[in-house]
């Protein structure tokens, strides 16, 4: 018996699975011996810079380098995403380009972004695995996330999302703002995931051998009211990946981000980089204020998670390209 690949699978808008072209990929023996499970994390500022609105081709091309070492190690991979300088820019392209015409929900733009980038990323990624000569092909999933309405989040935005503001984009424009580690950006509501509506869609494509890039942007933010319903919000990607890698019983839950490790006391003389923590001095740290919100906050927050519900998932935290040393404890920032 095969595994069924297609060159590009797509969901179509009723949820049905749409394989334009098939190539026999390899046994179901095969694939139970290729069993093991990583989750990687892509931060959004690796797509788009939120200081120079330029796409991060030489990150990316690292990320791509991840994705085939992983693969050739021996991994089933799901890839999700961020979206926060993409879902940005397409709210203030709405902003200022609006005259007489229905607003998009922002769980729509969330929608449009999934599909943007993971098309980037699917296209970059299936000329790498050409390259390698590798059997896989990508499998991009709209993917729907189910979020409490009543979550606090909604009250006291905190997502930074979009470029950098200045002065006068400000003043003309009635957003919350809250300054980052760059400068001035706008924030959206960041309730927290609760189930992932398509796990079993995105399940059943691991187990063609897909690559599943998926839960772009957090995933797209939805109540249940008997149907899911859209919300304005852009869930956190890396808490999504969390819940994804325990769900799925992963193996490796890798967040890729923009710097090396996780460091106490960052910029000062004191800085100390930490390769290796376990919940508890994770948590202090937190809670010392070294890793703030729209940062590494939430990243270790979702490291936190990942660890309570997982004691077997192996964790770690580190730039693109680096991702084997990390694996080995070379680099990055393992959690315990």
């Amino acid at each position: 018996m095969y595994g069924i690949v297609a060159n590009t699978i797509l969901l179509n808008i009723e949820g049905f699975i749409v394989l334009p072209k098939f190539v026999v990929s390899q046994s179901s023996a095969d694939l139970r011996r290729q069993a093991r499970v990583a989750v990687y994390a892509i931060g959004g500022n690796a797509l788009s810079d939120p200081t120079s609105r330029k796409s991060s081709k030489e990150v990316l091309e690292k990320v791509m380098d991840d994705i085939i070492n992983l693969l050739e190690a021996g991994y089933r991979l799901l890839i999700t995403h961020g979206n926060g300088p993409q879902v940005g820019d397409l709210l203030m392209l709405e902003e200022t380009c609006l005259i007489e015409r229905t607003r998009v929900g922002l769980d729509e733009w969330v929608a449009a972004t999934q599909g943007m980038i993971g098309h980037t990323l699917s296209l970059n990624l299936e000329r790498h695995l050409s390259k390698k000569h590798r059997p896989e092909r990508t499998a991009v999933v709209l993917t729907r996330v189910e979020v409490d309405e009543g979550d606090i989040a909604f009250a006291a935005p905190t997502k930074p999302v979009g470029p950098i503001l200045d002065e006068d984009t400000i003043a003309r424009m009635d957003w919350d703002v809250a300054t980052t580690a760059h400068g001035a950006r706008r924030v959206v509501p960041s309730p927290k995931p609760l189930r992932v509506l398509d796990l079993e869609v995105i399940n059943s494509l691991l187990e063609l051998n897909a690559v599943v890039i998926c839960a772009g942007g957090g995933g797209i933010p939805v109540v249940m009211d008997g149907t899911p319903r859209g919300v304005a919000a852009v869930i956190d990607k890396d808490r999504v990946s969390a819940l994804l890698a325990c769900d799925l019983k992963a193996d490796l839950l890798v967040f890729s981000t923009g710097v090396d490790a996780v460091r106490r006391d960052f910029g000062l003389e004191s800085e100390e980089v930490i390769h290796e923590m376990d919940v508890d001095l994770a948590q202090s740290l937190l809670n010392e204020g070294q890793l703030p919100a729209g940062s590494m906050g939430p990243k270790v927050e979702a490291m936190i998670e990942a660890r309570i519900n997982s004691e077997t998932v192996n964790i770690v935290l580190c730039q693109p390209g680096d991702v084997l040393g990390a694996v080995r404890g070379d680099c990055g920032t393992r959690l315990l």
